[in-house]
């Protein structure tokens, strides 16, 4: 007491105590943290835990989704993979839609964002009518699709007949199994054209009317102007589509009422294929192997990616010299 006095009166006052690093943290950023953690709980018990499980279990040879998996093996279900036929041709069926529907999309997508930039009454109604399937449900399109798409009774076929044609077999062959479920994934191209309209609106119209002041047709500045200006989203629907394609699940489960492969499995994909296996796995102790399917998809789909980024050197954006 009597220096605490004598300190004063020599003009000190005694310093109030330093709060530690880690509190003066949580003072400052503590509401912060309370309201990101519903979410961040979210996350950990939904996202991360089921992914680290799903990679435990991908090593077990026998395990149902009920009791303990057991079977340990490091390749045991890779090897399984190279002698499952249905794997193979659900690995086949993904690729040969990829490569169709990819670039069919891009095109098609594009084309129809060229076709809405134009400046011309109600234009804006025609922009509505083909997003509109985007809004709508994967199983609600589903249903519709195959009331068109049914052999006996379907809407086309009843069309073709009416003209004179015959009926088009859609998904009870299995070499029209596959034209079908791409013509029918051309059905959300809306969402496509909705992101090429933005890019083509950020195109410098300055830039249009020089190439034409030049002599420049519209073949000329589709290729010279246009095209170049939208390699950002080029390269953005590449990746999004390629993506998507490998992950092709629900148009088809909705066509064939329950997910089956179609005709002699013509429309097997790889995500029906680890469907098939989860489903069965309560009974033949295949959760493993089909966790290991989900896993290599996605090593696969990473590095597809991965190639798709390290050679976007043909991607132009506005800051680059």
């Amino acid at each position: 007491m009597e220096q605490t006095q004598l300190t004063t009166a020599a003009g000190f006052s005694p310093q109030p105590k330093k709060r530690g690093k880690v509190a003066e943290f949580f003072k400052k950023n503590g509401a912060g943290f309370i309201f990101v953690t519903p979410v961040t709980l979210g996350i950990l018990i939904f996202t991360l835990y089921p992914l680290i499980s799903s990679l435990v279990f991908s090593f077990s040879l026998t395990y149902d989704g009920i009791n303990p998996p057991g079977d340990f093996s490091l390749f045991g279900n890779l090897e399984r993979m190279f002698a499952d036929q249905e794997w193979l041709i659900s690995i086949r069926n993904t690729v040969i839609y990829t490569v169709i529907n990819v670039p069919l999309c891009l095109v098609l997508s594009f084309a129809l964002a060229m076709l809405c930039n134009v400046k011309i009454k109600g234009i804006g109604i025609y922009r509505m009518l083909i997003y509109l399937p985007c809004v709508m449900s994967v199983v609600v399109s589903g249903i519709a699709w195959r009331a068109i798409t049914d052999y006996r009774f379907g809407w086309a076929n009843q069309f073709l007949t009416a003209i004179g044609l015959q009926p088009y077999p859609f998904l009870t062959q299995a070499w029209s199994s596959m034209p079908t479920l791409i013509i029918v994934g051309l059905w959300g191209l809306g969402g496509g054209m909705v992101l090429w309209l933005s890019q083509l609106k950020n195109i410098p119209a300055e830039l249009y009317e020089a190439a034409s002041l030049d002599g420049a047709g519209f073949g000329t500045r589709l290729l010279k102007i246009t095209i170049p200006m939208c390699t950002p989203m080029i390269f953005y629907n590449l990746v999004m589509n390629v993506i998507g394609s490998f992950q092709t699940f629900a148009n088809v489960t909705t066509l064939t009422a329950g997910g089956g492969g179609g005709i002699d499995n013509s429309i097997l994909f790889y995500v029906q294929k680890i469907y098939i296996e989860y489903n069965t796995s309560f009974s033949q102790q295949s959760m493993g192997y089909a966790c290991a399917l989900s896993w290599v998809l996605f090593v696969v789909v990473a590095l597809l990616t991965g190639v798709i980024f390290k050679s976007s050197k043909w991607v132009y954006y506005g800051g680059d010299d």
